[in-house]
């Protein structure tokens, strides 16, 4: 299984948490990270399909140098493009959907060339290699911001949770 196959499974299991929210740590939900990376995905790797391999040209990019180095996206520096920004109107139904169609386009990556590429808005030309690279970097990227709504989430309602103390509960038996 690649990496990506493996993210992608661990996206499918946060599906059920997918009307958390957290603004203290991103304004969309949970199930916006999780249809905005399938959308990537998806777009991506059907695009890879119908690039022209002649055509691929690599340049150079400071920021895809620094990205694939750290292996990471900074938080809040990036808008997505809107052919990647999913409709709000997404179910958990619809998200499984849409994480099996991204489980079966991974394996589609193993039938291209090494020069199909697609033309990435802040890195430039990316091929096969790249591609792959980028893909398991984005996903990485929204699973982190999930673990850490979903982490805040448990803690906030930790705090909202009444306390009992040992001593509280003597009272209140007497």
């Amino acid at each position: 299984m690649s990496k990506v196959a493996g993210l992608i499974q661990e996206l499918q299991s946060k599906i059920p948490q997918m009307e958390l929210v957290n603004p203290s740590v991103s304004a969309s939900s949970v199930g916006w990270h999780i249809a905005h990376t399938l959308l990537v995905n998806n777009r991506i790797i059907t695009g890879m399909g119908k690039s022209n391999t002649a055509d691929y040209q690599g340049k150079f990019s400071f920021t895809k140098m620094i990205v694939f180095a750290t292996g990471k996206i900074p938080r809040g520096r990036g808008k997505a493009p809107d052919a990647v920004m999913p409709a709000n109107d997404f179910t958990a139904d619809s998200l499984q959907q849409h994480a099996d169609t991204a489980l079966q386009k991974i394996n589609e990556l193993d039938n291209l060339q090494p020069n199909n590429f697609i033309e990435h808005p802040f890195f430039g030309n990316l091929n096969l290699k790249n591609t792959r690279r980028f893909l398991e970097i984005h996903t990485r990227h929204h699973l982190n911001i999930i673990d850490d709504i979903i982490r805040t989430e448990k803690k906030d309602i930790r705090k909202s949770a009444p306390r009992f103390s040992p001593a509280w509960l003597k009272s209140k038996l007497k």
